[in-house]
C-alpha cells in the first residue's frame, strides 16, 4: 500500500510497538518488556482479542533498519511479521508479511493434533485479512499526522 508520507516516518510509527492498537484489528496492546524500544534482540508483549479469546504473546525484534524494514518473531522461533518501506513518487509503499516458521507449525502439531491444519489454515485466513485493514488504518493516520 503506498502512503503518502517518508519511509523513516512510517517506519517510526510502526516500529513504535505501543501504537499497534491503532491499527491492529486483533492486537489491542503492546508494550516492551525488555530492551529500550525497536532495536534487534528487544522483547515486547502484546495484548490480542477476538470475539472468541484473549491471549498475550512475547515477540523479539529481528528487523530495525529504520526506513527500510522492522520485523519481529512471535515467541522467538514461531510466526514472523514484517513491515517494509520502499520510496515511491507518491511516498512509500509499505508492505506487511506474516508467515509461519518451522516452530509454529511444530507447535501446532503438538497443541492441535489432527486439527493442526485447520488450525494452522484459520491463523493463515485471519492474517491474510487483517494485513489490509492494518495498513488501511497505519494509511489514515500517517497521512492525518
Amino acid at each position: 500500500m503506498v502512503i503518502g508520507r517518508p519511509a523513516e516516518f512510517i517506519y517510526d510509527m510502526v516500529s513504535d510497538v505501543t501504537r499497534m492498537g491503532e491499527w491492529s484489528p486483533v492486537c489491542k496492546a503492546c508494550w516492551w518488556d525488555e530492551g529500550d524500544g525497536p532495536n534487534v534482540g528487544a522483547w515486547f508483549t502484546g495484548r490480542n482479542e477476538t470475539p472468541e479469546r484473549t491471549w498475550e504473546t512475547r515477540s523479539q525484534v529481528v528487523a530495525a533498519e529504520r526506513g527500510r524494514e522492522f520485523a519481529f518473531v512471535v515467541g522467538g522461533t514461531r510466526v514472523r511479521w514484517g513491515y517494509t518501506f520502499a520510496p515511491v513518487a507518491e511516498g512509500t509503499e509499505v508492505t506487511e508479511s506474516w508467515g509461519f516458521l518451522p516452530d509454529g507449525i511444530a507447535m501446532f502439531e503438538e497443541r492441535f493434533g489432527d486439527e493442526a491444519p485447520t488450525q494452522i489454515a484459520n491463523r493463515t485466513e485471519a492474517a491474510r485479512q487483517g494485513i489490509p485493514v492494518t495498513l488501511t488504518a497505519i494509511k489514515r493516520v500517517a497521512e492525518a499526522g
